[in-house]
C-alpha cells in the first residue's frame, strides 16, 4: 500500500497575518469580500486546490464560510474573486460569506488543500462531497488563522 506524503503549502495574506484580526472589509460587518491570499510551495504532481474556511466556534459547530475547489495552481488569489468552483456554504450560499460572529470573538481558517487529482464536482457540491473525494488525494496543506468579533 503507498503511502502519500502530505507537504506543507504556503498560504499567506497580504491583509492578514495568521492569529490577527481580520480586517472588518473582509466580514459581514464591511464589504464581505474574500481577501487576497497568497500561494506558495505547491507539491510536484499537483492538479488542483481547495479551498476551505470555516469557524469551529459557533453556535451550531463547525460552520463553512467558503468552499472553494478544483482550482488550478495559482500563486495569488485575488480579492473579491472566484477562483474556482464554489460549492455550498453552511449559509445555504456558493459565494464568500464573511465572519460574522453571533457573540464573541470567533476563529476563522483558511484551510489550503492541494490534491493529485481535479474533484470534477458540479458547482453548489456540500462540503461532505467535497471531503468525500478529497479522501486519499491530498498532497499538501496549509493554514491562515484569523480572529474577528463585532
Amino acid at each position: 500500500m503507498e503511502t502519500k506524503v502530505i507537504e506543507n503549502l504556503q498560504l499567506s495574506s497580504p491583509v492578514l497575518r495568521s492569529g490577527d484580526t481580520i480586517p472588518e472589509k473582509y466580514t459581514c460587518d464591511g464589504e464581505n469580500i474574500n481577501p487576497a491570499l497568497a500561494i506558495g510551495d505547491i507539491p510536484k504532481g499537483a492538479q488542483s486546490l481547495v479551498l476551505i474556511i470555516n469557524d469551529p466556534d459557533a453556535p451550531r459547530g463547525n460552520w463553512t464560510h467558503w468552499l472553494v475547489y478544483d482550482m488550478p495552481l495559482i500563486h495569488t488569489i485575488e480579492e473579491n474573486s472566484v477562483p474556482g468552483t464554489v460549492g455550498l456554504n453552511d449559509f445555504g450560499n456558493t459565494a464568500y460569506d464573511g465572519p460574522c460572529p453571533p457573540i464573541g470573538t470567533h476563529r476563522y481558517f483558511f484551510r489550503l488543500y492541494a490534491l493529485d487529482t481535479r474533484l470534477g464536482l458540479p458547482a453548489g457540491s456540500t462540503k461532505e462531497a467535497v471531503f468525500l473525494k478529497m479522501e486519499n488525494h491530498i498532497i499538501g496543506t496549509g493554514e491562515l488563522m484569523g480572529f474577528y468579533s463585532h
